[in-house]
């Protein structure tokens, strides 16, 4: 020790403060150090770097984790941001030496193509913000291998990145997910594409679900599941069996090396139901299943998996006509049927649910013979009948041409209204066609065969009341609903302009019968010859009645003459008997 201050004490003034000098050459502002921590104070710590001075730093700059670790003597790396202030203290940064030093890890990270971790903090336009050290921007289209619709949703999370560019003076970093995980997706589908072989069973990840099957993930390569691959039965949506997401195993049907095509199937996996299904379920045979879809024209069921059976709407009931089969079924339903046909090779089977229970119409054919009075209510009323339900569940039709013999009904509703109780007659039953056919009418005799040939006959006149006005003639009504038509040319001898302007409805008529056709169900009328008859009656009376008018005059003219005579002998004198 005495040798070096002996040294010191040889050395003049201008070499000691060339020496001095010499040892803060190293100390250059905006260069990082190392220091050592020789006091903790309540708003700063002090750093001893080997200056002349020693450097402040704010407690701020410390994470409270490090303040709490932190030991007078623990080295840490500081910033020199000004050697002497002006107070001659040096000022130090630790938060800009850390940032310095991330750029710097950054930087060699990006040269060497290493993955860094980061943290989403926050949505902004075009993508991300990341915290990977400093904050660092991630494009939307570098997310991931799809688009993502849900971006809020990654705010928070951890991942890991690639750095694709960065520029410390600007301070830009911009990050890819992406190109991480297609490295991650080439690598795995390098290792999967060495292992694939047809007939193989592997397992997969469903990605992607379209109308007609799923995409899924073999682990870097994707293998279609066509949706006749999803099933032996009926499948409606990929979707109703499969979700995003979901982990399946399947059979490898096929692998094109060339196109990259891979073929997948989950039927294969089991044996085909359908080979021994005309066995298992001969037609006529009664089976259980389980109702797993509706449509407009009946409802599938499920008899065993992959196996279902279409009940159509028409064979779900006897007596009612069913418009949509959820009015009989839901999905869920358990239900009873009967085999009709099993088509093997078209994989179809039609079954029956109202051949489970006895067909009403048997019961109606031997209960109701054609002839026999029923009694009824009154179900619904169309345009060309009203149907009537009869106590076995069967409702038949009281068509419009069978409500009246005589009257002319031009709608159903003029005699009938839902929920009223009739009576009707059977008529025809079509067991093969389901029909029943009765008759309101039929209740009484037909008064074409009884009462109207005996009360209208040919020549005689009769009064009426016009129903209906045509083009053709005008419809009257005459007494018992019967309708007779006056021709348009049996109105007027010279003929009418218009027959809405002589005749209206409700307007009375007297007219003349001029035929009664019985089998037609027909009266004709005539006021013509109504007329004429009445007109010729009225000249006979009137030449009748002229007749005894001139006889009477003549008789008083004769005897009036016959009496001036006289008068005129009795007044004149005596005649010269020289003039006579």
């Amino acid at each position: 020790m005495s040798t070096l201050f002996n040294a010191v004490e040889d050395m003049d003034q201008g070499s000691l403060e060339a020496l001095y000098e010499e040892t803060f050459k190293n100390f250059e502002e905006g260069t990082i150090t190392q220091g050592r921590v020789v006091a903790i104070q309540k708003d700063k710590v002090i750093v001893d770097i080997g200056y002349k001075s020693e450097g402040m730093i704010s407690t701020n700059q410390f994470l409270p984790d490090e303040l709490t670790t932190l030991a007078v003597g623990n080295q840490v790396q500081v910033y020199i941001e000004q050697r002497e202030d002006a107070e001659g203290n040096l000022l130090l940064s630790k938060e800009k030496a850390d940032k310095m030093k991330i750029w710097e890890e950054l930087e060699v990270a990006h040269r060497e193509d290493r993955e860094v971790e980061g943290k989403v903090i926050s949505r902004i336009k075009g993508g991300m913000m990341v915290d990977i050290g400093v904050k660092a921007f991630l494009p939307g289209s570098q997310i991931d291998l799809t688009p993502v619709r849900d971006l809020d949703a990654l705010v928070g999370k951890t991942f890991r990145f690639k750095i694709i560019k960065i520029n410390h003076r600007r301070s830009n970093v911009v990050i890819s997910r992406r190109a991480l995980l297609e490295e991650t997706r080439d690598k795995r589908r390098q290792s999967t594409l060495s292992t694939l072989a047809e007939g193989q069973l592997i397992h997969g990840t469903v990605k992607n679900i379209t109308d007609y099957g799923a995409f899924l993930d073999l682990g870097g390569i994707d293998g279609l599941l066509h949706i006749t691959d999803i099933s032996w039965g009926r499948v409606g949506h990929p979707s109703d069996m499969f979700s995003i997401g979901d982990r399946v195993e399947v059979l490898l049907l096929k692998y094109d090396s060339e196109s990259g095509r891979i073929s997948l199937g989950l039927k294969q996996k089991t044996a085909d139901p359908w080979m021994e299904i005309a066995v298992k379920y001969p037609e006529g045979s009664r089976v259980t299943g389980k109702v797993v879809s509706l449509t407009d024209y009946g409802a599938f069921v499920e008899l065993e998996p992959g196996v279902e059976g279409l009940v159509h709407v028409s064979e779900m009931s006897w007596t009612h006509e069913i418009r949509h089969p959820s009015r009989v079924v839901a999905v869920g339903d358990v239900i009873e049927a009967q085999v009709l046909h099993v088509d093997q090779q078209g994989r179809k089977i039609s079954l029956g649910m109202k051949q489970t229970a006895p067909n009403p119409w048997d019961v109606i054919q031997s209960r109701y013979p054609v002839g026999t009075q029923i009694e009824g209510k009154v179900k619904s009323v169309m345009d060309f009948g009203a149907f009537v339900g009869l106590d076995e569940g069967i409702d038949g039709l009281i068509h419009i041409s069978d409500m009246s013999w005589t009257r002319h009904i031009k709608h159903p509703s003029e005699l009938f209204k839902k929920g009223q109780r009739v009576d009707a007659v059977i008529l025809r039953i079509d067991k093969e066609k389901e029909r029943l056919s009765l008759g309101y009418k039929q209740l009484t005799p037909d008064p074409w065969e009884s009462t109207i040939p005996s009360r209208y006959h040919v020549g005689g006149v009769t009064t009426g009341v016009v129903s209906k006005v045509a083009d053709f003639g005008v419809f009257v009504e005459l007494d018992g609903e019967v309708e007779g038509l006056i021709h348009v040319s049996e109105v007027a001898a010279e003929g009418p302009n218009s027959l809405e302007e002589h005749f209206h409805v409700g307007q009375p008529v007297t007219a003349k019968i001029v035929k009664v056709d019985c089998e037609e169900r027909k009266i004709a009328l005539s006021v013509k010859e109504y007329t004429q008859d009445s007109d010729h009656q009225e000249l006979e009376a009137f030449h009748h009645a002229q007749g005894e008018a001139d006889q009477s005059i003549g008789q008083v003219v004769q005897g009036k003459e016959t009496a001036d005579l006289v008068d005129s002998t009795k007044a004149a004198p005596p005649a010269d008997p020289q003039d006579a």
